[in-house]
């Protein structure tokens, strides 16, 4: 093919100027945006699985310490005090490679709004209230042997259609959350899809979800109040399967620092209309950690949960230590053990479903990993 004569190669090269001119350069539409992530991998030993009570090694996709994820987040000052924020935030099972939260491109998080001196309100998929009360007072947090094994929605405490309204005021911080339809995703039975999407019409009160929260924070102290309610929908899965049926948790954590310890203490009172033998429960849990050298940390919490009522119940111990080779990775080892009562088959693990014991039978668990935050 000839090359273009002088005039044609200077009209191109007009438009080119013309077109580069008109889009914003990269670092324009990049300036305020921060890539981050955090992988997390582990191998963990279960004892006492399913009827035969054998024992099973497997790399879990769902927690190690913490989950894994990648994001992105960034704020633009508007001027007088307002800023436009997003965050995306997507769940990573390194294991296999996939996506977590049902499959979601950003399942952890997807949302966008303002803040100012008034505090922050955002819209789209977000934490409620639940999971920010919690926060400081849970030592192992989603941990695979944790608070998350007695009750999966604690770490997966996030809203669809969500409204997200936080504060701070001096010490004080304030929030709540409404959600027109609090869960899109059907990934069948449990806390990454339960099939209740909302938004129809005649009927407001389906799949709603709410939360509120007070919370204080001293230097080396703090204390937090929250509630957390979801409504149910027609073919929601957990037996709510109707918006006459909720499921509120009501919970009062504290946690205190004082040199390299910090202990934290809570408890979370459930009446869940999906569960009409015996809708309430009380979730109660103490933990500890300290700071052995600036670079080894342990880590221990006891949680036990009861069912008024009922004969059912579950008791879990576990450790953790967590050496840090550098500020961004971290190995660990974990352990925990459970005893069930009554009909209750829960796993010590929350790393991976599909590991729990025989009704009332007790289990233990070993998960050793890395982890790497960038």
């Amino acid at each position: 093919m000839p090359h273009p004569s002088f005039p044609v190669r200077a009209a191109l090269s007009a438009l080119c100027l013309a077109g580069a001119a008109a889009v914003p350069s990269a670092p324009a539409l990049a300036q305020g945006v921060t890539l981050y992530g955090l992988l997390d991998a582990s191998v963990e030993h279960l004892t006492d699985v399913g009827q035969g009570g054998a024992s099973l090694n497997r790399m879990p996709g769902l927690t190690g310490s913490v989950p894994s994820r990648i994001g992105l987040r960034g704020s633009e000052d508007l001027g007088g005090g307002l800023r436009a924020l997003f965050t995306m935030e997507q769940g990573l099972a390194l294991d296999a490679g996939v996506l977590n939260q049902g499959g979601r491109a950003w399942g952890r998080q997807a949302f966008v709004g303002l803040s100012g001196d008034w505090g922050s309100l955002t819209l789209g998929r977000q934490y409620t209230m639940l999971y920010w009360s919690q926060l400081d007072a849970d030592i192992l947090g989603p941990n695979a042997y944790g608070a998350a094994s007695l009750d999966s929605y604690l770490p997966n405490a996030r809203a669809d259609n969500a409204l997200a309204w936080r504060a701070g005021l001096g010490g004080f911080t304030v929030g709540a959350t409404y959600s027109l339809g609090r869960d899109a995703v059907n990934a069948g039975p449990g806390p990454a899809g339960t099939n209740c999407p909302g938004e129809q019409q005649g009927d407001s009160s389906a799949c709603r979800q709410w939360s509120a929260m007070l919370k204080y924070e001293a230097k080396a102290w703090g204390i937090a109040l929250a509630v957390d309610e979801i409504r149910g929908g027609p073919g929601a899965f957990a037996g709510l399967t109707s918006s006459a049926r909720k499921d509120r948790r009501s919970t009062a954590a504290g946690w205190v620092r004082w040199g390299a310890w910090k202990l934290g203490a809570g408890v979370i009172a459930r009446h869940n209309d999906g569960r009409p033998d015996a809708p309430r429960s009380d979730l109660w849990y103490l933990g500890a950690s300290v700071a052995v050298t600036p670079a080894l940390t342990l880590d221990a919490q006891a949680l036990d949960l009861r069912f008024r009522r009922s004969d059912d119940g579950a008791r879990l111990f576990a450790l953790r230590a967590r050496y840090s080779l550098s500020k961004r990775t971290t190995l660990y080892a974990t352990a925990g053990h459970l005893s069930n009562e009554g009909a209750l088959a829960l796993s010590v693990s929350n790393a991976a479903p599909g590991a729990a014991p025989a009704p009332g039978r007790s289990q233990n668990g070993f998960a050793a990993g890395v982890r790497h935050s960038f």
